[in-house]
């Protein structure tokens, strides 16, 4: 059994950390670090809360450590973490810095441990769907990959998500799901050219953006907006994609989310059914439909420990998390500098 220590309790343990944790049988979560004691009580009175992070990692029974703090937070516990000998998995963003990212990467390399950043939306039901029709060829060569995270959020919200300090805003929040999903379908471009802005009213962290990857013969744009009424009912398909013969498009977004606030759990009955199927639209402007696939966002802590246990890949490899640190960093320095740059 691989013994599970949580640092943090807000929306993104609670939510998401927890759950997927618990659904995986090679996983046990003993230990969580927050000041909420009741509702971990609530949770399950066998887990133990501590006060601090650094319980957590003095503790020889944790092999390994989930960071699900601010992500000011990341970088500089990810590595208290590792240098206590545990494995680590840390929330998105993986660190501030690509710079940061590249010394957690080594100090993992020198610890032995495993690292990966939770990019769990390679497990959701829209990518995969998308995915799969790509990698079949259903339109061809890829020539235009359009991918919208929009949410509804007119009033700013007293969080440090939107307070304009290190780590808040729109992009380093929705971003690295964004780019790591692109990725991992077309790998690294060449270069990298973005647009952010705070758009609602007394807003000081960004709300909107809009960055577009260049690759030689296509060109991705990757959209995250928290001003977009109807987005959950799809004011912006999640996904378009235009090919060489035909055209995708995913309306809605994965409901897994939706359903782990609800309360449901994986292996609950409907658990990551996505109702919303797959357009195709053929080069004589024919159109079909295809379910979409299950979402199983589980199965990223399933990878995880088959990794611990036996050596095996991760689900989201370190070079694939600075890869998109890299086009997280770009980015930035293109929405200040105004102009397109290559990626490093």
């Amino acid at each position: 059994m691989i013994r599970v220590g949580l640092v943090g309790y807000g929306p993104a343990g609670r939510i998401f950390h927890t759950p997927l944790l618990r659904a995986v049988p090679a996983m046990a979560l003993t230990s969580i670090s927050t000041s909420k004691a009741d509702e971990v009580a609530a949770l399950d009175p066998a887990i133990r809360c501590v006060a601090t992070a650094a319980e957590i990692f003095a503790d020889p029974a944790i092999d390994l450590v989930v960071i699900a703090t601010p992500s000011a937070t990341h970088a500089p516990l990810a590595a208290e973490a590792l240098r206590a000998g545990k494995h680590v998995v840390v929330d998105k963003p993986f660190a501030l810095t690509l710079a940061e990212a590249q010394d957690l990467a080594a100090l993992a390399a020198q610890c032995g441990k495993q690292l990966a950043v939770f990019h769990n939306r390679r497990f959701d039901s829209d990518f995969r769907s998308i995915r799969a029709a790509i990698e079949e060829g259903v339109v061809g060569r890829v020539t235009h990959f359009e991918s919208h995270f929009d949410r509804f959020r007119p009033e700013i919200r007293d969080r440090w998500r939107e307070d304009g300090s290190p780590g808040s805003g729109l992009w380093l929040d929705l971003g690295p799901h964004l780019v790591d999903q692109a990725l991992a379908l077309f790998g690294r471009p060449d270069a990298v050219s973005a647009d952010f802005a705070a758009l609602r009213d007394g807003a000081v962290s960004d709300d909107w953006a809009h960055v577009v990857l260049r690759y030689p013969q296509m060109r991705v744009v990757l959209h995250a907006s928290l001003t977009v009424p109807g987005a959950e009912a799809g004011g912006s398909p999640r996904f378009i994609v235009h090919g060489t013969s035909g055209t995708l498009i995913k309306r809605l977004l994965d409901p897994q989310e939706a359903q782990l606030v609800a309360g449901l759990r994986p292996g609950d009955s409907g658990w990551g059914v996505d109702p919303d199927p797959l357009e195709i639209y053929d080069g004589q402007g024919g159109m079909t439909t295809r379910p979409a696939l299950l979402g199983c966002q589980e199965r990223f802590y399933a990878q995880v420990a088959a990794a611990i246990r036996s050596g095996g890949p991760l689900p989201t490899p370190v070079e694939d998390a600075l890869a998109v640190q890299a086009v997280i960093e770009t980015a930035q320095r293109s929405a200040s500098e105004g102009r397109c740059l290559p990626l490093p």
